[in-house]
């Protein structure tokens, strides 16, 4: 299928050990920083294992599950699953370069993929995308083989991919339009849809799926109505500017500024199909440029989070590679674009990456989110274990976060590790309305963390009495600011809850006001 040259040799050599390399610097770095607040709460799901979630499909937490069985729990075990899939997604880009266009394609994919931010972050906090990118680079590639050689078992594994996306995140949806209409844009393609094996894999993918689509179906559809909140339903305006500049920023701010724009110059030329690979340049732009679309259209609407457009930018890379990569003939002004744009994205991830170990960056606490979401949390953890133990029935005394995050967090570094409960009733629904009743609790007594003092009130309002709230001040040494307050808490101790963990919502036709909410559920 190939011919190889000793210089592809040393170009696939340098290729798979750029990623190895950086598989081995994740692997180093993941034991050494505390989970943040989203990736201590998919280690929540996963010590409540179901066939779905409020907020996204179960994978993130089935793999969870599965390394800290494995590894104990541990900020390295919550943390592989993501890191070996951004490893997964890697390497299916090399085959996907090398198969389109050259050995010395696959090299830029790597040095570009590996220095992003963006699949850097998705790879060392543990969220849903690290999963998504590897079953979208992975159906990505076995589609393209399955268009170009319509082999029954490419068309297989590419479903068998998008099914495992459909269970990581939603975003894999945009999958298959992109898919259909590539092929049904070329007259090649467009005649294997007559064939039995595209839709056999698209029903492989769905049967995948199924149990999500069960478990909603039984639980009042509430993640497709968080979707579709999420997805603006919750907006009023039809159309808005605010977001977009917002949108673009985060792109460019996320894959590098440079790269960004090479990324959309790379699509308008795949768009006019350059020769002498029209087919590929446009396989690639079409699975990259309607997701990317999709959530521009959407950040007309409503804010958008930048890491949700993150599959895009796996085929665009090998597309920028193949046309922008320096070849024998490129010119000084070609090689320095080229150079300069790598430099730039590896420049802006590296001390990202060193921050989360030590604040490298002048930056006020304030502004360092690094700093407000993976530091202080243990410490948080064994104070309010502290309070605990010093209260009358410490056994029979629960702990609480006003937010998911919080509870979240607060399980994890508590020691023990004991179940906790989140008072949503001011905040949003979450997965711990599947969780908690106020039936199971009401009576005891709590020690629970929160932010903000004109929470105090409220929370108080729960309980038959409260001692005074206690603000806890967490602080970090700054080489730049010296000590810094980065984050304070208030910590209250309550006797005798009253009830009123469920989230209530503000407006009756709010979408996500579903009968569920009502319904006790198993007591924590």
């Amino acid at each position: 299928m190939f011919s190889f040259n000793r210089h592809d040799v040393l170009a696939l050599s340098a290729a798979w050990g750029v990623v190895l390399a950086c598989l081995a610097l994740r692997l180093l770095l993941a034991g050494h920083f505390l989970l943040t607040p989203d990736e201590a709460n998919y280690w929540q799901w996963s010590r409540h294992l179901a066939p779905g979630y409020h907020d996204h499909p179960p994978l993130i937490a089935w793999t969870i599950r599965l390394a800290t069985h494995f590894l104990g729990h541990s900020e390295f075990a919550v943390r592989l699953p993501t890191i070996l899939g951004l490893t997964i997604a890697s390497a299916y880009l090399l085959l996907l370069a090398r198969r389109m266009f050259s050995a010395a394609c696959a090299l830029y994919v790597a040095i570009l993929s590996q220095g992003i931010l963006l699949f850097n972050g998705a790879a060392l906090i543990a969220t849903p995308d690290g999963l998504l990118l590897a079953c979208w680079a992975g159906a990505c590639y076995h589609g393209f083989v399955a268009l170009q050689e319509d082999r029954r078992a490419s068309w297989y594994a590419t479903g068998i991919w998008f099914g495992l996306g459909l269970l990581s995140k939603y975003t894999m949806l945009l999958f298959l339009p992109s898919l259909l209409l590539c092929a049904l844009t070329n007259s090649a393609w467009r005649a294997l849809l007559l064939r039995p094996a595209p839709w056999q894999a698209l029903g492989l993918a769905l049967v995948l799926f199924s149990p999500v689509i069960a478990w909603n179906a039984g639980h009042d559809w509430v993640t497709f109505r968080h979707v579709l909140y999420q997805g603006a339903v919750r907006e009023t305006s039809s159309l808005t500017w605010k977001y977009l500049p917002d949108f673009v920023g985060a792109q460019a701010a996320l894959v590098s500024p440079l790269l960004f724009l090479l990324l959309l110059a790379a699509c308008w030329r795949g768009w006019r199909g350059l020769p002498p690979w029209v087919a590929r340049q446009r396989y690639l732009l079409w699975m990259c440029l309607p997701t990317l679309l999709v959530f521009a259209a959407l950040a007309l609407h409503s804010r958008v989070y930048g890491n949700w457009p993150a599959p895009a930018y796996l085929s665009a890379l090998v597309l920028v590679a193949a046309l922008y990569g320096p070849g024998p003939d490129s010119s000084v002004g070609a090689r320095r674009l080229w150079r300069w744009t790598v430099a730039i994205a590896w420049f802006m991830t590296l001390p990202v990456l060193g921050q989360l170990l030590y604040p490298l960056l002048p930056l006020p606490a304030r502004y360092d989110r690094t700093a407000r979401e993976s530091r202080g949390w243990d410490e948080l953890g064994r104070t309010v274990h502290e309070r605990r133990q010093a209260m009358a029935r410490p056994g029979e005394t629960f702990i609480f976060g006003l937010r998911y995050q919080f509870a979240s967090e607060l399980a994890f570094h508590v020691p023990g590790r004991p179940e906790t409960v989140s008072i949503n009733r001011w905040t949003r629904p979450n997965v711990y309305d599947f969780w908690q009743n106020d039936e199971a609790l009401l009576g005891k007594d709590a020690v629970g963390v929160f932010e903000g003092e004109d929470m105090v009130e409220r929370v108080a309002s729960l309980f038959e009495r409260v001692d005074p709230a206690e603000k806890i001040v967490l602080h970090r040494h700054s080489p730049w600011f010296g000590q810094e307050e980065f984050a304070s808490y208030y910590l209250l101790r309550g006797y005798g809850f009253k009830g009123g963990l469920r989230w209530q919502p503000r407006d009756t036709d709010d979408i996500r006001a579903v009968q569920h909410a009502e319904k006790p559920a198993t007591p924590p």
